[in-house]
């Protein structure tokens, strides 16, 4: 029996470690259900029970009962964390508390329902997040999950109830499950306690049973359930049996493995494969495995391998490409490592004398199976091959180069012996070994053996006696013979073998450091256009070929993200392909077995979240179609790109969400705003001229002024109010355009100080403008507004009677403007807030005086803020850019 690979020294230390880590951390345990009402809580809570009683610490850190008195009783007993309360839109959610938790730090503890969203405010943002810290402070945690919950099964989820379930936990996390227990009842049980009110209230049972909770969803859902279950399951048996080093089969589950090649007949081997998986029930694996001592196949063989791979894939296998020296060693410990429980192979067609020679691949596979089942199939009906794959492609021939490499590389190694001061013909036999590995080193098979044939008869001709002639004195010569062609022989077949091997390592490393290279590129671009630029990039540097990435519009149309060099111009035909491709989620094109006229190859790039997008890639110069490698490495770009894509677009989509939530907030608080402060004026005016309009009072002059007075004063705040808003509806929608002009900040001081000369009364006014000041370019209208909103921000927030002090200089290129008060100053930590929309004081106002003034000053490249005083009171500072000097008038002429 062949015995299985020894682990390497590292391989036994990164287990080591492995374990090492996973002892310093807690485990895990979840219990899993296929819908709500299972019994998840409960079987958790009966088996913390068990472990209370088994003396080990269980603390209850969350659990949902939701009113069900037969889940309450089992808490009775058992240690329960305070929970964690949280203020959120002036209601208190009670949430679980992860610092209580960490600082209590029991053997075990419960969190119930993983896939919860935590409230604003927490540490993170899902619960499960929650748990992987407990995990990681080395506690044990029992927790409750539903199968639709699950991120991978989310579309299919939604695909058969109809609801999107927007909590999910990542997959990752039920993989790092230690333990999984399912919770499992009939859909007529799960039915019977709906109706009975121990899953949801009658309101919401009778509404559930209608949507999510119909008998067909619970049945698909239950499915789902256990197979995830039995999926972990499987992964954890295969860990134990690798850990173990188990080499036997254990047939927990069906499993085939299909070996397939280029061969016509494996068409027929697969397809029997199908059914023997189908009947049973059973996983198909098909394989396909390197030999690089074998011959190096042909374009055709690989295009028919690629052909009967994705055979398999459409009859649902998992292809898989192995690489190794001896087939059969690599099919047992792929089948061993899988657990496969039985292995189809073809029929031997070649002649009898090879196996005995070169050895049966298949006597190896049977004597080595084991416990596994190996099933030889006929294939001596032919399976008819079309299109492409039925033309017969000569091997690649070795060029004359190549060919007249081989005698001159024999006649430089006779010439090296000639020179040789003694020779034996030992030393003479090495020359030529010599001569015969530097010609399989840089040629084929042919130059090879005929470099092994003129060595042999040059070394026979010039240094065995008598020489200069092929004539051989002593018999025994012709054993040194035979053997040096054999040496020769087997030397070049080895140099020949490791050049393969050495090829196809530089490609998969070339694949693999380009895959790394994209995904990394790919994480710090943002946007299509740009995202589409580097998989372009990537792809057709990689593949020598041009390359489109089509993404669809609001209606579903595919449109080209972006053109460039590499890219290539789509026809109507083209855009067809692609568009069935995606529509389909099926490749399509060049080399498939749909629409195979095309002139490119499209692929569907594919996401947990549907199809993001497609990817065409074209030979260059109409080459012919990718081999099976080629496509798979394809396909994983593909993936890469998908994720890229589908993050650009949820990128997108929460910036949309975000704007328009922000716009929502800001109508709402403009109304509310708006609403209040325009009642205010609006309540005056009518009072007033309510008053004056009257005939039952008799107001005297005075009165009758103050009344006029007061009419006058609030218009001129709602008008006030009312420009404010169009002036910032104006600035934000880039309508006012800033005409700078060489103007004087005094005399646009002093236009404001005359306007609000009214509501300064009685208020002192410092003004420190030095005469001198030079002019500066400014829009006048737009400071003066910005001077105007500063002032009436001060008169409104500061006690009647303080004073005001209103400064200019120049410094370092700017002008800088303050305006200080000796009011009760700025809220500490208010200082750049009140510049945003909407924040107002306690001296009311609709909250848009300042940020227009920020909007103002920031479209003239300048800076403003505004802090307290040491000794009581605010200053509001703004700079402008002075620029250089202007131009003076030039004198008139007399």
């Amino acid at each position: 029996m062949m015995e299985d690979r020894r682990p390497t020294p590292e391989e036994l230390l990164e287990e080591a470690r492995q374990e090492a880590e996973r002892g310093r951390e807690g485990r895990l345990k979840i219990f899993f259900g296929a819908a709500p009402g299972v019994g998840k809580t409960y079987a958790m809570l009966e088996a913390a029970r068990q472990k209370h009683a088994e003396n080990l610490d269980i603390v209850v850190g969350l659990v949902e009962t939701h009113g069900r008195k037969e889940t309450e009783a089992l808490l009775e007993g058992l240690e329960v964390l305070p929970r964690r309360e949280i203020e959120y839109r002036g209601a208190v959610l009670k949430e679980f508390d992860l610092d209580a938790a960490l600082a209590r730090k029991p053997a075990i503890i419960l969190v119930d329902e993983l896939a919860h969203t935590n409230a604003p405010g927490s540490r993170h943002k899902k619960r499960w997040q929650d748990i992987y810290e407990l995990l990681g402070a080395g506690i044990s945690v029992y927790t409750t999950m539903n199968v639709q919950h699950l991120e991978s099964l989310n579309d299919v989820v939604t695909q058969i109830t109809g609801v999107r379930v927007h909590e999910t936990v990542p997959d990752f996390l039920l993989d790092r499950a230690d333990d999984i227990e399912l919770v499992d009842i009939s859909p007529e049980d799960l039915l019977r306690r709906l109706q009975e009110g121990k899953v949801y209230v009658p309101e919401l049972a009778a509404r559930a049973r209608e949507n999510f909770f119909r008998k067909g969803n619970l049945l698909a859902l239950r499915e789902l359930a256990l197979r995830r279950t039995a999926d972990r399951v499987d992964e954890q048996m295969r860990s134990y049996r690798l850990g173990k080093r188990v080499k036997t089969v254990w047939p927990a589950a069906e499993r085939i493995l299909v070996c397939v090649g280029p061969n016509p007949r494996s068409i027929r081997l697969i397809r029997a494969a199908k059914r023997m998986s189908d009947s049973l029930k059973a996983e198909l694996i098909a394989v396909y495995v390197e030999a690089p001592h074998k011959v190096k196949p042909s374009e055709s063989d690989l295009r028919q391998l690629a052909e009967h791979m994705r055979l398999a894939e459409t009859l649902g296998a998992e292809t898989v490409t192995l690489s190794g020296p001896k087939a059969s060693e690599e099919i047992l410990n792929y089948a061993r490592a899988r657990n496969v429980t039985k292995i189809l192979v073809g029929k031997p067609t070649h002649p009898r004398w090879k196996d005995k020679v070169f050895g049966s691949m298949l006597d190896e596979v049977v004597r080595g199976s084991g416990d596994m089942d190996v099933y030889v199939i006929t294939g001596d009906i032919a399976e008819p091959m079309t299109g492409h794959i039925a033309e017969t492609a000569a091997r690649p021939r070795a060029g004359l180069k190549e060919w007249l490499l081989s005698p001159s590389v024999v006649a430089a190694a006779t010439g090296v012996a000639f020179l040789l001061p003694s020779y034996s013909t030992v030393n003479v036999a090495m020359v030529y070994l010599l001569g015969i590995v530097f010609v399989s080193s840089r040629t084929g098979k042919g130059p090879s053996l005929l470099a092994t044939l003129l060595s042999v008869a040059a070394f026979d001709f010039f240094f065995i006696p008598p020489v200069y002639t092929f004539a051989v004195s002593d018999v025994r010569y012709f054993f040194t013979f035979v053997v040096m062609f054999a040496v020769a022989f087997v030397i070049s077949g080895m140099t020949l073998r490791i050049r393969r091997q050495a090829a196809s390592s530089r490609n998969r490393e070339r694949r693999t450091a380009a895959l790394y290279a994209l995904s990394r590129e790919l994480l710090h671009e943002r946007g299509i256009e740009h995202l589409s630029a580097v998989a372009i990039k990537h792809l057709s540097e990689l593949f020598a070929s041009r390359v489109v990435i089509l993404v669809p519009g609001e209606r579903g149309n595919l449109s080209v993200a972006m053109t460039g060099f590499s890219t290539f111009a789509m026809d109507q035909n083209e855009m067809s392909v692609a568009q069935w491709a995606f529509d389909h989620r099926q490749e399509a094109g060049l080399g498939t077995d749909t629409l195979s006229g095309a002139e490119a190859l499209y692929i569907p790039l594919m996401t947990s979240t549907g199809t993001v997008g497609v990817l065409g890639i074209m030979p260059a110069g109409g080459g012919a179609a990718f081999d099976h490698e080629q496509i798979h490495a394809l396909e994983s770009f593909a993936n890469q790109i998908a994720m890229a894509v589908d993050r650009a677009f949820l990128a997108e989509e929460a910036q949309r969400a975000l704007v328009r939530a922000e716009a929502e907030a800001l109508r709402s608080t403009l109304l509310s705003s708006v609403s209040h402060d325009l009642r205010t004026p609006l309540a005056a005016i009518t009072g007033a001229a309510t008053a004056l309009a009257g005939r039952d009072v008799a107001l005297d002059v005075q009165s009758r002024h103050e009344l006029v007075r007061t009419i006058k004063e609030e218009a001129d705040h709602l008008n006030q109010i009312i420009r404010n808003v169009l002036d910032m509806t104006r600035l934000e929608a880039k309508a006012i355009s800033v005409k700078k002009e060489w103007q004087s900040i005094e005399e646009i001081s002093g236009v404001v100080l005359n306007r609000l000369s009214d509501k300064l009364e009685g208020r002192p006014v410092r003004v420190d403008i030095p005469e001198d000041l030079p002019l500066v370019p400014f829009d006048p209208l737009l400071i003066e507004q910005v001077l105007t909103n500063l002032m009436d921000n001060a008169v409104k927030y500061t006690p009647a009677g303080t004073p005001l002090e209103m400064s200019a200089r120049i410094k370092e290129g700017s002008l800088i403007f303050e305006l200080a008060d000796r009011g009760p100053g700025i809220p500490p930590g208010d200082e750049e807030r009140i510049f945003e929309k909407f924040v107002h004081g306690s001296g009311g106002g609709i909250g848009l005086g300042l940020a227009i003034c920020h909007a103002i000053i920031k479209a003239h490249k300048g800076r403003i803020w505004a802090e307290n005083r040491p000794d009581g009171g605010a200053v509001f500072r703004f700079t402008l850019p002075a620029g250089e000097p202007p131009p003076m008038p030039e004198p008139e002429e007399f």
